[in-house]
């Protein structure tokens, strides 16, 4: 059955090979740097030869790259290398030896690279039209091909099967730890070093599978009769798109790429791992690695960094002098370097503590619960990791104790974090003196009293910092109920349907939304987390919440303005609302919502996108608030509606600002009436001094009626919204939106 599946999937290789237009190369050619050369397929789409690498002047890489006219010089990437894209000097050469191998010499004349084609029969040497180099016989059987010894890219009509894979570029080879490959199981995986997962394709186990690019923008898996058993698709899949290609990339992450022709350059429309900070080891020996507001990964050291090199190191020595003590890190997942991490003990978060303190050799130890209770032992100072927003992972990391003052004063140390104790944050350690039982006593009896002072200053560290554990920015501040009703004066000051006006101890103001609604505790936890991590300018940041019982709270930042609709509603205040302003608030609310579709780490639906949520700051400029929370049936839900739910809402929002009618019942076919007849003036809000600009008003009303398509498949894309209001996109006359 092997031999039967090979034999098939070497005659669908012949047809393409067969079906692809030659430029053939004779035995006995040579390229250099010098000369600049190189061979060209006959379509003019790829070509092999040196290419000078960017962040190394002097160096070149020896591979084949697009070469396409409509491509730019700068964006004509390299789909493979002969030489790893380490990189030759300015003398080197490329020679197609007579006795047919193919040999890549460095300045020094020796060489780096060879086809291992020598008198096997070589006559000659193709570079196809799909981009695959082959040298072939005289009988035209195919001794050697590109496409069977791919580098970190696989292009459209490439296979990669069980015994091949793709290794992430590198300027160092031995730096090179990503690559991808195939399971005996035939389940794609993304490794560190060869040894560590971080993504596994979601397939069903068939052994002998291949991996295969499709032209229409798909990865799949073809089983030995070259049925498809998995695919993936491209956010473009099966649009036009002239060159598309596969791409494990420096940064470990698998990506599939597409050629926009509009913008000039490459663009990712599928990667593997939507969350950066999950590739293992993004950060190396830096540190623990946290997604920034633009979704790129930052990488963060939590302990004492006095290297120069930016190493982050466990602050800890076998050989303490005054013993060791555990710091509490939550929301943070460690993995240990040189050495990795032993196989993970099923035990409980204490006991995970405890054998780390107990063990010299343990530098810190992870413990996880999200579905079984798992502790997973470090012993090496080199660390990476990430920031975790399950409530369920916490880190213990082993620090020798000093008499000196605690340089985290508001890390919880010694004891693990539980349920009992998860929202008193003691902001500093009391040095406790064993001289005398008595001492020892009195302490013991004034547990009590020092437990209720804490309780109620511990939310001075509380306000003032993020997180009492970690000293990351990013995260989100748990408040008790009591705290919100200390926060808001009980609820003195309301400004809008369940909002109150609150302030904290650093003279913060906030707004204090609750939420009418029940939603499990869990759940609720878990998305209040993720909402707090996005951030952009358009939106309004989520700063704290309160879990308590059957209460549920959301604690934005102060906008200081308030609503859209105030500004609508009151005719002083609309005035201030000009042409301009108008349309920048229409932009500013279109680039919040594409922010959340199709920027954030995972996508985000507003649910609930009006003039009541959208609020105005002191420079009335838009800010997006109350995104991903929806109330369905009297339960909040999160994300519980698609894309197109909130274009549909971004379009009545745009005709309810530029018309300043509340009444939306006939909004949409007045004002469509009113345009398609060329009477767009007499839609604009009548309270606007000095009208409006005909064009711009034009390209809005436009963009609106195509968001409130009944048909949802003929709504635009966010992204394309943006393009529109921007003015970089042109836009027709939509139909009838009704």
């Amino acid at each position: 059955m092997i031999e039967q599946s090979g034999l098939l999937l070497c005659v669908f290789i012949c047809f393409l090979l067969y079906h692809a237009v030659r430029a053939e190369i004779p035995l006995g050619s040579r390229l250099s740097v010098v000369d600049n050369g190189s061979w060209v397929s006959k379509n003019g789409n790829f070509t092999i030869g040196f290419l000078e690498i960017s962040d190394e002047p002097g160096r070149f890489s020896f591979g084949i790259r697009f070469s396409d006219k409509s491509i730019p010089y700068s964006q004509q990437r390299m789909v493979w290398s002969a030489d790893f894209q380490i990189g030759v000097g300015n003398m080197s050469y490329f020679l197609f030896t007579t006795d047919g191998d193919m040999l890549l010499f460095d300045d020094q004349g020796i060489s780096s690279w060879s086809s291992q084609t020598s008198n096997k029969g070589v006559v000659s040497a193709s570079l196809l039209d799909n981009g695959n180099l082959v040298l072939i016989d005289r009988e035209q059987k195919v001794i050697w091909q590109s496409f069977d010894s791919p580098y970190d890219t696989l292009l459209p009509g490439q296979f990669l099967s069980c015994d091949k894979m793709l290794q992430a570029a590198s300027t160092n080879l031995l730096s090179s730890y990503y690559s991808l490959s195939m399971n005996v199981s035939g389940h794609l995986m993304l490794l560190w070093q060869g040894i560590i997962p971080y993504w596994t394709s979601q397939n069903p186990s068939v052994p002998n599978l291949t991996a295969y690019v499709t032209n229409n923008g798909a990865l799949q898996l073809l089983d030995k009769n070259l049925n498809v058993v998995w695919t993936v698709f491209g956010e473009d899949y099966d649009e036009y798109v002239k060159y598309r290609f596969l791409r494990i990339d420096v940064d470990g992450n698998l990506r599939l790429y597409s050629w926009v022709e509009a913008l000039q350059s490459w663009k990712s429309v599928r990667q593997a791992v939507q969350n950066q900070c999950k590739v293992f080891a993004t950060c190396g020996k830096r540190g623990v690695c946290v997604l920034s507001s633009c979704g790129t990964a930052d990488c963060v050291c939590p302990f004492n960094q006095t290297d120069t090199d930016e190493t982050c190191l466990i602050p800890y020595e076998q050989k303490c002098k005054h013993g060791s003590t555990m710091i509490t890190y939550r929301n943070i997942h460690l993995f240990g370097l040189f050495p990795i991490d032993g196989p993970a003990i099923m035990t409980s978060m204490n006991k995970c503590m405890q054998l780390c303190q107990n063990d010299s050799s343990c530098t810190a130890a992870t413990f996880s619960n999200h579905f079984r209770p798992q502790c997973s032992i470090k012993k090496s100072e080199y660390v990476t990791g990430y920031l975790d927003w399950s409530p369920d992972v916490v880190s213990f990391v082993k620090s020798c104790s000093s008499t000196s003052a605690p340089k985290f004063p508001c890390q919880s140390q010694s004891s693990p974090p539980t349920e009992e104790d998860s929202d008193i944050r003691v902001p500093c350690l009391i040095g406790i003196s064993l001289d005398t039982i008595i001492i020892a006593v009195v302490l013991q009896l004034g547990c009590f009293y020092l437990f209720i002072y804490k309780r109620k200053t511990s939310t001075r560290c509380k306000y003032n910092l993020p997180s009492a554990d970690t000293n990351l920015k990013g995260l989100v501040v748990l408040l008790s109920f009591s705290e919100i009703k200390s926060v808001t004066e009980d609820f003195k000051d309301r400004i809008g349907p369940n909002m109150f006006k609150g302030m904290l101890l650093n003279k913060f103001p906030v707004a204090v939304k609750e939420l009418i609604a029940s939603i499990d505790a869990r759940k609720f936890r878990t998305a209040v987390l993720k909402i707090g991590g996005i951030h952009h300018k358009n939106l309004v940041q989520l700063e704290g919440y309160c879990c308590e019982s059957n209460h549920r709270f959301l604690v934005y930042e102060y906008v200081k303005n308030g609503s859209l609709e105030k500004y609508i509603d009151d005719s002083a205040l609309c005035k201030e609302l000009t042409w301009r302003k108008r349309v920048d608030i229409c932009l500013s609310v279109a680039q919040a919502i594409n922010y959340l579709h199709s920027e954030c780490r995972e996508f985000i639906s507003h649910g609930n996108l009006k003039c009541e949520n959208v609020m105005l700051d002191e420079n009335l400029k838009a800010k997006v608030s109350e995104c991903g929370f929806a109330i369905v049936d009297g339960e909040a839900v999160y994300c519980a509606f698609s894309a197109q739910r909130d274009i549909a809402d971004f379009g009545m929002l745009v005709l309810t600002l530029l018309t300043g009618c509340r009444d939306q019942s006939d909004l949409c076919e007045w004002s469509y009436k009113e345009s398609i007849e060329g009477n767009a003036a007499n839609v604009i809000d009548k309270r606007i001094e000095g009208g409006a600009n005909s064009n711009e008003l034009e390209r809005v009303l436009r963009i609106a009626f195509w968001c409130l398509q009944s048909d949802e498949r003929r709504r635009p894309s966010m992204e394309e919204v943006v393009a529109v209001l921007e003015g970089t996109l042109s836009i027709d006359l939509p139909p009838p939106p009704f």
